[in-house]
């Protein structure tokens, strides 16, 4: 039960109920984000007393929200460290402003997480990522062009730290409700995984977005972090429950606002320089 949702209000208050199983489908109508409802979603799913499945229609790639392939790919297999299962497949992309994206999402019941210690990321074994756009983009060869811009990039990084694999960036075209564009890029580590990414946008050229994503992944990569700062407020209410420690490239305003809302549900979470820490103890 939710009271005083409303515009304006400066106090709500919110009455959890029974967690059940079952399936969910969700619309949310516009190219909001389909990130950020799941990231609601995903941590009370695991409490239910069996699966969970979602079936969630809007944006998948759209400003101020993770992309999907970021969920996929770097979030999910950070999560499950912890022991979480879950798996997400994506049907269709929504860019904005129709949305139209479409993602399937299974989560199974956790009896507990599991702490996690990543404070050291270990030597990087992979770099990977996956470049999309409208298929009417594809005669101008988006994909292709963010592609090789962030490839160049990536490899000459990478190969001044001795790395000498193939840098995999998949290129998509799908038939979207409306014109977009963007770039996921992540780099698996013995430890961890940390990502980056870009949208394309009016104006913006195909290859000025593969580098943005580029740029900001190595800019990941110099910070010697176990995770990215897009990682970091994600990761605090598993922690909370969980308990752990990891070093992040960047403690965000966001990361500072979920510690500060997880403790005063009574966890204790602290920030230590670049380390979140957490010792799963509730106050009473």
């Amino acid at each position: 039960e939710l009271k005083n949702a409303v515009v304006n209000s400066m106090e709500i208050e919110f009455i959890p109920q029974e967690i059940k199983s079952g399936k969910l489908d969700i619309d949310i109508g516009t190219a909001g984000s389909i990130t950020l409802v799941l990231q609601a979603l995903m941590i009370p799913a695991i409490f239910a007393p069996d699966k969970v499945r979602i079936q969630i229609r809007g944006g998948t790639d759209v400003r101020w929200s993770p992309p999907i392939d970021y969920l996929r790919f770097v979030t999910l297999p950070i999560l499950r460290r912890f022991g979480y299962k879950a798996e997400i497949h994506l049907m269709r992309r929504g860019y904005y402003p129709a949305g139209g994206g479409r993602v399937n999402v299974e989560i199974f019941p956790v009896k507990k997480l599991k702490p996690i210690n990543l404070t050291e990321r270990g030597k990087i074994l992979s770099a990977r990522g996956i470049s999309h756009a409208h298929s009417d983009l594809e005669k101008a060869g988006v994909a292709r062009r963010q592609a090789k811009s962030a490839r160049s990039l990536i490899f000459n990084k990478l190969s001044k730290l001795g790395f000498s694999q193939d840098i995999e960036i998949k290129q998509e075209y799908s038939k979207a409700l409306s014109y977009g564009s963007g770039i996921t890029l992540w780099i698996e580590t013995e430890n961890s995984v940390l990502g980056a990414d870009s949208l394309g946008e009016k104006g913006k050229s195909s290859e000025t977005v593969g580098g943005e994503a580029a740029q900001n992944l190595i800019e990941e990569i110099d910070s010697k972090a176990s995770l990215d700062k897009y990682m970091a407020d994600q990761i605090v209410p598993y922690l909370a429950l969980a308990g752990g420690s990891v070093l992040v490239s960047e403690i965000t305003q966001h990361a500072k606002t979920n510690v500060d809302i997880v403790n005063k549900f009574g966890f204790d979470v602290m920030i230590e320089g670049n380390m979140i820490k957490s010792t799963q103890k509730r106050s009473p």
